[in-house]
């Protein structure tokens, strides 16, 4: 009794495995298709529902048709996919070649930029900063040394000036003197000898 127990029990598990093996097959295949599905599983489902002869199998010749017309249709499309990406890939290393001409532009601006930034433009001639400063201090201190000299020589010149009017109203001074002395001297000579003149009449 308990021997046949066993044996039903083991039929049945052995049954139940092969009924859900079958049901996944089953499965398997319905899920596989001619009309859909990748090519990979239209090609497992025209083998697996052809029919075995030795170590052939004979296909339908209409599952061949649309298998191939499949076939065909994903090579296309894999083609117009490459054509695609060709497009796109000229596309964007044409965008490359554009964004690396505009680099360089940039660079060669920015270059140009910063050596306007470090130079200064000097009658015509781009001279760096440092050179511009120690020109423009030099061209000071030779203007300041010029006002300098020119206020020496103004205040020398001035003195010089002041005693030669000094000198000059001390000469006129002298000269009125003398003229003044010169007169009296003529006008006393004159009455002496208008005197005499006039003691020789009487």
């Amino acid at each position: 009794m308990k021997f046949l127990t066993k044996v039903t029990v083991i039929l049945l598990v052995t049954f139940s495995f092969q009924a859900v093996i079958a049901q996944n097959n089953d499965q398997q295949e319905e899920k596989l298709s001619l009309n859909s599905g990748t090519i990979d599983n239209q090609f497992e489902f025209v083998i697996r529902r052809s029919n075995s002869w030795q170590d052939y199998k004979t296909v339908k010749k209409t599952w061949l048709y649309a298998l191939k017309a499949h076939t065909l249709d994903s090579l296309k499309a894999v083609h117009k996919d490459l054509e695609d990406t060709k497009a796109i890939v000229k596309s964007q290393a044409k965008e490359i070649e554009s964004l690396k001409s505009n680099l360089a532009n940039t660079e060669s601006t920015l270059n140009a930029t910063n050596d306007e930034k470090d130079n200064i433009s000097l009658f015509g001639m781009q001279t760096n900063k440092a050179s511009y400063k120690i020109l423009m201090w030099s061209i000071i201190g030779g203007l300041l040394a010029l006002l300098l000299l020119f206020i020496y020589k103004f205040k020398g010149s001035n003195s010089a000036t002041r005693e030669a009017k000094h000198k000059l109203e001390e000469v006129e001074s002298e000269f009125e003197e003398h003229r003044r002395t010169a007169l009296e001297r003529e006008q006393k000579v004159r009455r002496q000898l208008q005197d005499e003149l006039n003691k020789q009449k009487s």
